[in-house]
């Protein structure tokens, strides 16, 4: 099976918890849920209702803060932006409009608003998002395209770095989670698309377009 992140073929099946079959790559260190066995959209729908993420919800925003904090930092005043896969309650996305910046929103379940594709941005936010990737390669391909030279790529995800506690580990629960990415993952992407990328463990990524 072709690694859905970086379509390399070094993979090996790795592990089977639950008869859930998981894969991982010898070339970008991604781990993944085999592709038989990715959730429907009606489940991840289901799922995702589920969640209780509130805008004015202050501990998700300190949560969100996690990402927001050193993003703003680096971000010139009124830069243009691109919530994506912002959810029901786009926090983030009013953290940073607080902050003087402009920020358009997508989802394919709650904004999907296919005309935010017809801009570029000078940042773009992916929190809790790039592990549902069914197709992650095409998925930051379009990311990479959206963005001015320049441009700013925060994304918020747990670093997968146990194998030995993989099996019990809370975030290979959720049935919406297909894809889990190491430190290593990231530095691959950023050698494929000539990004500059800082990994700030345990779940930041902040990645610069050259």
């Amino acid at each position: 099976m072709d690694c859905p992140v970086c379509r390399q073929e070094s993979t090996e099946h790795w592990i089977t918890v639950n008869a859930r079959r998981y894969w991982r790559c010898a070339d970008c260190q991604a781990r993944f849920l085999d592709s038989d066995q990715h959730p429907d959209r009606e489940t991840e729908k289901r799922e995702y209702d589920q969640h209780q993420n509130h805008p004015n919800d202050a501990g998700y925003r300190r949560f969100l803060s996690q990402l927001a904090g050193p993003l703003l930092k680096r971000l010139e005043p009124a830069s243009r932006g691109l919530d994506y896969g912002c959810g029901p309650g786009p926090a983030l996305a009013c953290m940073l409009k607080e902050a003087g910046h402009s920020v358009s929103l997508f989802d394919p379940i709650y904004a999907p608003d296919s005309g935010a594709f017809r801009n570029r941005y000078d940042f773009i936010t992916c929190t809790e998002v790039v592990e549902h990737f069914h197709d992650p390669a095409t998925e930051f391909e379009r990311l990479h395209s959206l963005l001015e030279p320049g441009g700013w790529l925060g994304i918020m995800t747990r670093f997968q770095t146990d194998d030995e506690r993989f099996a019990n580990w809370h975030y290979r629960r959720d049935p919406t989670h297909v894809v889990f990415y190491r430190p290593g993952t990231f530095k691959w992407l950023g050698e494929r698309f000539g990004w500059e990328v800082e990994c700030l463990p345990p779940q930041v990524v902040l990645a610069q377009k050259g």
